[in-house]
């Protein structure tokens, strides 16, 4: 090896030698200069902590307190002062000693100017002196080098491995606002606690319970260490409340790798001093939660709204925390608004965020700019139901914030509640409802619909306009005609056919259609019901084979009224179904005409509908024997069917009144149409030319005021008025047909009236008092009787 260049250059006293020398005397100087400026730094900064260490000790003495607690008084005078915590001990120290200049810190270039000595003041320092953390905490510029502090002079001394400050989100959520010692994975996991995740941080909050390590009520759950457990025993953590002005903010939770640590009381005084100083870091404008004033504007609100925080990625927004909704928001699906705080949009509301709903509010967010009135149509999913709705959403930049209003986009009173409550009719096996959009070619099925075709749940959707190839030849010309007046007439139609199967099965279908038109009056989606008649159909088939054979029979009226009395007495139950569950009550009583040949078309229903609302509905179709039977029949099961969409009683006798122009002979009948909804005690009713309810009360009877609506068959398109009434316990509502009171000669007013005034208040069984009315009924045309009683218990 002595042959290497650098050998020969020192062999030959070239000028490797003197140029090695000169770098080790340049490397020197440096390493002399850096320690020079170290020891300046360390000059400079003696000078505030010894204020700060002074200033705390005076404030010992004089409040009586202990240095912890002083650590922390002084943190918030300065922060309440708008000044460092440095400047205001300055101001401490020179203001007890009558001094006219602040001491400064000394410099690189010249020595430091110390305060008077104070003995008393010094003698009480030296326990705030002692704790090097309380001082850090209270100098330190914001939440995290506080924390970071915590970690390294007081957590990491007693063993603990990390330290995380949490802040309370309005609505009960817990943030990370700050830690030290967790990995970075731990730390974007937890950054966000919804109220509903039962944390040992989430109850110190909650119920201002402390959780000490050595006491066993330390839980696993929230950040927990790589090695949550040793010897099976649980991670151990210490959890305290962040207390603010008498108000919980936050917790402040250290954890522990191993077994508990013992804990003396001093220490346990010293972490209490600790966290007390932390709460008044946490409402920090440099701390990473924000105020709350911007989620408390949503409890000001009249309409409903949510408060999204962006969650960022590698400086993407790939997500948003819903931080607060207003009282009237309502969640599609029906959850309260305490399981939504906190919680990610995505995770929420999935598919809708598929369909539509994340867009623009990433645009919005991304421009800055507010998006109002924007047309979405995007699917809720409960339970492997989709629930398709078209919502109007407005989207308005709050702070670095986005605060998001959505309302269904609904023409008439109460089709938002029709649109919630779609996914309802599910539940009954010959409902079926749909929704189609032709500009997008996006169909969406409800449960049981493919069923009802005869196909695989997971086969493609059949569009409206290719219904005609999947029924009967014979049944082809209605097809058409329905999906012509839909798609290019732009009304509401229905229309009975055979729906033939894969199978060569067939089963008779109703389905009715409505059109959704845009701004612009423009076809922009179609939905509609479908429902399975064959029974019905069976029956009616039944029936007129029946007809049939009596056509030539001497007995051809008196049998075919027979087949209606018992036709009506077949469809018409007896006892209403149980309503324990609602809070209602119920008896009816259906008397046929005494002359046979006078059966008429008289019906009632009471039906328990999803969401425990109750549907009660009397009607009258014109007309009697069989003719009047079968129309009592069809206009019947289409309000049963069509009640489970969730529309109001206005809505359903539209629909009725359709159905009534489509049946053969064009029925035309009157209806009274009665919705009760037990969780806010509210009826809502409406006619098609039927006398009105009474509502028989302590204080008297009380004839329901008359909304407008029309006989069902009488006009293509007539609307039908609804009235809200609020009855208390106790009350009974009465419904009925006119063969209960009608004179020939007399007002109806007057009949009803009389009847009401002779057979005295209800009293506590319904059945007798209907058993009463049916007694001292005045009428005397002899025509059917319907009558409904139903008490709010």
């Amino acid at each position: 090896m002595t042959g290497g260049p650098w050998h020969g250059d020192r062999r030959h006293g070239g000028a490797g030698e003197g140029d090695s020398a000169s770098g080790s005397a340049r490397l020197l100087a440096a390493a002399v200069r850096r320690l020079q400026d170290d020891a300046a730094r360390a000059r400079a900064e003696e000078g505030p902590r010894t204020l700060v260490d002074l200033a705390t000790g005076m404030l010992a003495e004089r409040l009586a307190v202990p240095p912890g607690e002083a650590a922390v008084r002084l943190a918030g005078l300065a922060r309440t002062a708008g000044v460092p915590v440095a400047t205001l001990a300055a101001v401490i120290v020179g203001r007890q000693e009558d001094r006219e200049e602040l001491p400064t810190p000394s410099g690189p270039s010249g020595p430091s100017v110390q305060p008077a000595r104070n003995p008393a003041a010094e003698r009480a320092a030296e326990p705030a002196a002692a704790s090097v953390a309380a001082r850090a905490i209270a100098a330190a510029p914001d939440l995290p080098a506080a924390v970071d502090a915590l970690l390294r002079q007081i957590a990491g001394p007693l063993g603990a491995h990390a330290v995380v400050v949490w802040q309370r989100l309005p609505g009960g959520a817990l943030a990370l606002a700050a830690q030290a010692g967790l990995r970075a994975d731990e730390a974007g996991a937890w950054s966000r606690v919804p109220p509903t995740v039962a944390t040992p941080a989430q109850r110190a909050v909650s119920e201002g319970v402390e959780c000490w390590p050595d006491d066993g009520t330390a839980g696993t759950t929230g950040p927990v260490p790589a090695v949550p457990s040793v010897g099976g025993v649980d991670a151990p953590r210490l959890v305290l409340p962040l207390v603010d002005d008498g108000r919980r903010r936050g917790a402040l939770e250290v954890l522990w790798p191993g077994p508990a640590p013992v804990l003396t009381p001093p220490q346990h005084r010293r972490l209490r001093a600790l966290a007390d100083l932390c709460s008044t870091l946490l409402g920090d404008p440099g701390a990473p939660a924000e105020p709350d004033r911007q989620a408390d504007v949503l409890d000001g609100l009249l309409t409903p709204a949510l408060l999204l925080e962006p969650v960022l990625r590698d400086g993407r927004v790939v997500d948003f925390t819903i931080l607060r909704t207003s009282p009237p928001f309502r969640d599609p699906l029906g959850r309260p608004r305490s399981g939504l705080d906190g919680a990610s949009l995505l995770e929420v509301y999935p598919v809708a965020c598929a369909t539509g709903l994340l867009e623009p509010l990433l645009r919005a967010h991304a421009s800055g700019e507010p998006r109002s009135g924007e047309r979405l149509h995007v699917v809720f999913r409960s339970g492997g139901t989709d629930v398709p709705v078209t919502v109007r959403l407005a989207v308005a930049p709050f702070g670095r914030r986005l605060l998001v209003t959505w309302q269904p986009a609904a023409d008439r009173p109460g089709e938002s509640d029709q649109a919630a409550m779609q996914h309802q009719a599910q539940r009954l096996a010959r409902v079926a409802g749909f929704q189609e959009h032709p500009g997008t070619g996006r169909i969406l099925w409800g449960e049981g619909l493919a069923e009802l075709y005869g196909r695989s749940p997971h086969a493609p959707a059949v569009p409206l306009a290719d219904l005609a190839g999947h029924v009967h030849p014979d049944d082809e010309p209605a097809v058409r005609r329905l999906v012509d007046a839909v798609e290019r007439r732009h009304r509401t139609s229905s229309a009975v056919f055979r729906l033939r199967h894969p199978d060569g099965t067939e089963h008779y279908t109703r389905v009715v259609v409505e059109p959704v038109l845009d701004e612009d009056g423009r076809l922009d989606a179609v939905r509609g019901a479908y429902l399975d008649v064959s029974a019905q159909h069976r029956t009616e088939i039944a029936l007129g084979a029946t007809r049939q054979r009596l056509a030539d029979s001497e007995q051809e009226t008196v049998e075919s009224e027979q087949l209606a009395l018992r036709l009506q007495r077949a469809i018409l139950p007896s006892a209403p179904p149980p309503l324990d569950t609602t809070g209602l009550r119920a008896a009816v009583r259906y008397r046929p005409a005494a002359k046979r040949e006078r059966v008429g078309g008289d019906w009632y229903d009471v039906l328990v509908l999803p969401g425990k609302r109750v549907l009660l509905a009397v009607g009258d179709v014109a007309g009697h024997g069989v003719g009047a039977a079968t129309g009592m029949v069809a206009l019947r099961h289409a309000l049963r069917g069509l009640a489970v969409t969730g529309a109001g009683p206005g809505r359903l006798l539209e629909w009725a009144n359709t159905v009534a122009l489509r049946e053969p002979g064009q029925v035309t009948a009157t209806a009274a149409c009665v919705l009760f909804d037990p969780a806010g005690g509210e009826v809502r009713w409406a006619r098609a030319g039927h006398l009105p309810p009474i509502l028989l009360g302590p204080s008297g009877a009380e004839v329901l005021p008359l909304p407008h609506g029309v006989l069902l068959g009488a006009l293509e398109e007539a609307v039908y008025e609804e009235r809200t009434v609020q009855p208390v316990a106790g009350d009974v509502l009465l419904l009925y047909t006119d063969g209960l009171v009608e004179r020939r000669g007399h007002p109806t007013e007057e009949s009803v009236d009389q009847l009401i005034r002779a057979a005295g208040p209800p009293g506590h069984d319904l059945e007798r008092y209907l058993d009463r009315l049916l007694e001292l009924s005045p009428a005397d045309t002899d025509d059917d009787t319907c009558l409904v009683a139903v008490r709010i218990e």
